[in-house]
């Protein structure tokens, strides 16, 4: 969703060659490397650099592209960083960019995933783990009330929002790899609904959806890169969408985690820099070691790369599209109420009695005393470590 910031005045300078890509690997790598907190302190970080620090991009401009990367799906604030790459030194500044962003965020993740999901991890790393999932719930609950409360008051028809807001509740509840389909289908019917004339457009179906996903071959290679497909290019809301989509099929249906790594997946990507969407990499692991995260990252980034490269130049346009404004009305809604509703299998999960009082924590950190996500992931983190040592139980 739009986090937009205040303009300062500052006019940008015209996009070329005159920006080294040296510094453009420099200065996104910083970000890259700082960028805890998710898609916020992205968006405040990127904007510092292009805008205030250095005037690469106007403030309006800045803006405008904030509401377009929202339009489009996957995880806006790389999409952001990508496109400020481009402003500056178009498709290799873009290209520079965008992996200077994410590398050192995926990099961090993976090694934590070798370390955390080890056949035999030191006791110490699984309370950690146990106490950092335990708050994962939490976490959900809490970005997914964030969102819902900055965009009840948007424009479009109350009903239908609440309608596709419980839909993709439901589905994230109880039916994880189905998820998109929901998503996509809200999107598809607001969009119908808004049609003045001519027939409605076709929904999406459970079968089209096993059939593109058919498309993709057998073996883990093929279910691991439809997952991380529909991560990167079909995911509309923010990086906890693809929560319940992943822990369906990670844990579900292809059974190449438990529930209880799911949540140290979830909490590493929570506590690493860079977007939340690098949780894949963690599914990826699992599924076939390192390559198989280095695969699933490729393919999950690959979209917002191509968006950015493809359309970069009609981002104006996209922003002012009547159509694209209506499917999101749609899948915008729908998106979050799967985050809310991922909150549910993924409390499930947790099994021991401390588990479900460091989530009581958590929840009173994040509602009640408005603490940061890290902060809280750490703080869960440190008890389960203190468990552990203790000698108390871990979950399996």
């Amino acid at each position: 969703m739009a986090v937009l910031f205040g303009g300062t005045g500052t006019e940008a300078h015209p996009a070329g060659h005159a920006v080294g890509l040296a510094t453009v690997l420099r200065e996104w790598g910083r970000i890259g490397c700082i960028g805890f907190g998710g898609p916020p302190v992205h968006i405040r970080l990127l904007r510092e650099l292009c805008v205030k620090r250095r005037g690469w991009l106007g403030a309006a401009e800045f803006e405008d592209a904030i509401a377009a990367c929202n339009l489009l799906p996957g995880p806006a604030s790389t999409q952001l960083a990508i496109f400020c790459g481009w402003r500056v030194r178009r498709r290799l500044g873009a290209l520079v960019a965008g992996a200077a962003f994410i590398l050192p965020g995926l990099i961090a993740i993976l090694a934590l995933a070798v370390l955390f999901l080890a056949g035999a991890p030191p006791r110490w790393v699984l309370g950690a783990g146990a106490g950092a999932g335990a708050a994962v719930a939490a976490v959900a609950a809490h970005a997914g009330w964030d969102l819902l409360t900055a965009g009840w008051n948007r424009r479009g028809h109350l009903p239908r929002r609440v309608a596709y807001l419980f839909a993709g509740g439901a589905a994230a509840a109880t039916s994880g790899p189905w998820v998109v389909v929901v998503l996509l289908g809200c999107g598809v019917a607001e969009f119908a609904l808004r049609r003045t004339n001519g027939p409605r457009a076709a929904s999406v179906t459970p079968a089209a959806h096993a059939a593109v996903a058919g498309t993709f071959g057998g073996g883990a290679a093929g279910p691991l890169t439809w997952v991380a497909f529909k991560v990167g290019a079909l995911a509309y809301g923010g990086g906890f969408v693809i929560i319940p989509m992943m822990q369906g099929d990670a844990v579900d249906q292809y059974h190449w985690m438990t529930g209880t790594q799911f949540l140290n997946a979830v909490a590493l990507g929570q506590i690493t820099p860079g977007p939340v969407v690098q949780t894949v990499a963690v599914v990826g692991y699992a599924a076939a070691g390192l390559a198989g995260g280095a695969l699933a990252s490729v393919i999950a980034f690959a979209p917002s790369f191509t968006f950015v490269l493809l359309g970069a130049d009609r981002f104006d346009r996209l922003r002012a599209d009547a159509r694209a404004r209506a499917f999101l009305d749609g899948a915008g809604p729908a998106a979050i109420g799967a985050i809310l509703g991922s909150a549910i299998p993924l409390a499930r999960a947790v099994g021991e009695p401390w588990q479900y009082a460091v989530l009581a924590g958590a929840a009173v950190l994040l509602f009640v005393l408005r603490r940061g996500v890290v902060l809280t992931l750490l703080s869960a983190g440190a008890v389960g470590v203190f468990v552990a040592v203790a000698g108390g139980p871990l979950p399996r």
